[in-house]
């Protein structure tokens, strides 16, 4: 069975897929396929659910009062294409803008220093906060900063501002022994005003959580206890970095505040135009790489796992290796893979947020997650529950669950490939789900279309080695029942259970071209 490590090489995953679906998918085909399949969702009505009334929780009301002055009306948009080229590369159509920005920022910089001359030792002992302070100055610098272990309270970034390390694991920020919880190793200088132009590359990010000892929660509130921070920055990069043991998160993109003013706003201030590529990520205490209230964000060849889930009461944490949250839009993901994590890729929000909307996921691998696909709006699942203003437009291409387990981080939580809660407009493509068929999986379906899900298109799903799952995709009814879902072209493989499974009350379902069998044993 395929393990990946802490330092894995998410660089590899392209190839990892190919092996994994016995053969690579064309894919600007895959993708003008996918394309073709949601116009097919938008193009229909979606019957509106029943009308409904749920009281508000007097906390939710104040919440979102007090951040209603802070918000912006959510209006959906047309997805980002993606676009393709010679040498196989996928990146949104908005890239070649951030392109131009980055030549903007090189033409900007009037001074490369390094940080050693300004009185910074790496020898893992010496606060190095003021050599850091002094060499990036108010900005328009690229500071360098040589392999060895050096220790600081944080560093703030201004515009216009480079700060370069000699590779992972060789160049290490880390956090002092004295360093509050709420602390942020690495964030831009004003969340207020924002930045911009701002570029991380080459470096591991200590958040050194050993300081805090054995406390029972090693986050303290909204986008604080992080790795690296980009709150309210336009035009970002970050390249090449680690980031080790967060109390939150390793990498989170976010808006100036986290923003609770309910189901159809957005904070303002949120960050956009930011690409994070080829990062590491491990022992988090809630998601490897999140954003919130941001958009036109590229995240790719990245690799997040095993989260610590100690942001969270123990057996109750969400800690996803990529987790795309409230409000976020525009968002596309590129050949990541995650592993050991509750979710490996989150689409999700809070009841009193918005949805995650338009985000596209193209390649990506997921090992030993407990729900290695899992989209969802919290708090509007069920019939009694306001349906969601903005859960809309999820298109997945390429993607990979390898054996997904029951996990000590949500310990009750069933195992599952794919969970789709609550959203409308969702295309998956091309997905290859393994088993293991020794696993007890306990009789659960490996596939849940479930919870008031609308819109949902299937196409091209392969699962084997499920023996001791319930059925491969299962369509659920009820009062809460999915609807509007066509299945196509699935094939499993030496699973004990039947590949599709509509339960009675479901209005508006089609399945096509369904194959099953099993392999004969070997003879030993």
């Amino acid at each position: 069975m395929l393990y990946l490590e802490k330092k894995h090489n998410a660089k590899q995953n392209a190839e990892i897929l190919t092996q994994l679906h016995g053969g690579k998918i064309p894919l600007k085909k895959a993708l003008q396929e996918t394309e073709e399949f949601f116009q097919q969702c938008t193009e229909e009505n979606i019957p509106p659910a029943p009308p409904t009334q749920k009281k508000q929780a007097l906390s939710e009301k104040i919440l979102s009062v007090l951040f209603r002055p802070l918000s912006s009306v959510s209006r959906l948009r047309t997805p980002s294409k993606p676009l393709v080229d010679s040498k196989g590369n996928v990146f949104p159509e908005w890239k070649e803008m951030l392109d131009k920005e980055y030549t903007l920022l090189m033409d900007h910089l009037t001074r490369e220093v390094n940080v050693v001359d300004f009185g910074a030792v790496g020898d893992g002992r010496t606060d190095n906060t003021a050599a850091f302070k002094k060499a990036i100055g108010n900005g328009r610098v690229k500071v360098n900063v040589p392999e060895g272990i050096f220790i600081v309270k944080g560093i703030c970034l201004p515009s216009w501002t480079c700060l370069v390390g000699a590779g992972k694991g060789k160049t290490i920020i880390k956090l002092h022994g004295t360093a509050p919880k709420g602390t942020r190793l690495v964030t831009n200088a004003n969340h207020w005003r924002g930045n911009h132009h701002l570029y991380v590359k080459g470096m591991s990010l200590d958040w050194n959580v050993e300081r805090l000892g054995n406390v029972p929660k090693t986050a303290t509130w909204g986008n604080h206890s992080s790795c690296l921070t980009f709150a309210n920055v336009t035009y970002g990069w970050v390249r090449g970095v680690e980031a080790i043991n967060p109390g939150l998160h390793c990498f989170d993109i976010t808006s100036t505040l986290y923003n609770y003013a309910g189901d159809g706003y957005r904070s303002r201030g949120g960050s956009s135009y930011i690409w994070l590529y080829n990062l590491n990520g491990y022992g988090f205490g809630d998601d490897g790489i999140t954003t919130h209230h941001s958009e036109k964000i590229l995240i790719s060849h990245s690799h997040m796992c095993d989260p610590s889930g100690r942001a969270h009461e123990r057996g109750f944490s969400n800690s996803n290796g990529i987790e795309i949250d409230d409000g976020s839009r525009d968002i596309m993901l590129v050949n990541n893979s995650t592993a050991r994590c509750f979710g490996g890729v989150e689409c999700k929000a809070h009841e009193n947020s918005s949805a995650a909307a338009n985000v596209q996921i193209i390649g990506h691998l997921s090992v030993n997650d407990n729900r290695s696909f899992n989209f969802r709006h919290i708090g509007h699942h069920k019939s009694t529950d306001n349906e969601s203003k903005t859960a809309y437009n999820l298109l997945a291409t390429n993607l990979a669950s390898i054996a997904p387990i029951y996990s000590d981080l949500y310990v009750d939580s069933t195992p599952r490939g794919l969970v789709v809660s609550a959203y409308k407009n969702v295309v998956i493509n091309h997905f290859t789900l393994l088993g293991d068929p020794d696993y007890d999986y306990k009789g659960n379906p490996v596939i849940a279309i479930q919870y008031r899900a609308r819109k949902v298109i299937l196409n091209q799903i392969n699962l084997s080695d499920f023996k001791k799952a319930g059925a491969g995709i299962k369509i659920y009814g009820g009062t809460n029942r999915a609807d509007s879902v066509r299945v196509q072209n699935v094939v499993s493989k030496n699973s004990s259970s039947k590949a599709v499974e509509i339960v009675q009350g479901v209005q508006d379902v089609t399945v096509m071209n369904v194959k099953e069998f099993t392999e004969p044993a070997l003879k030993k």
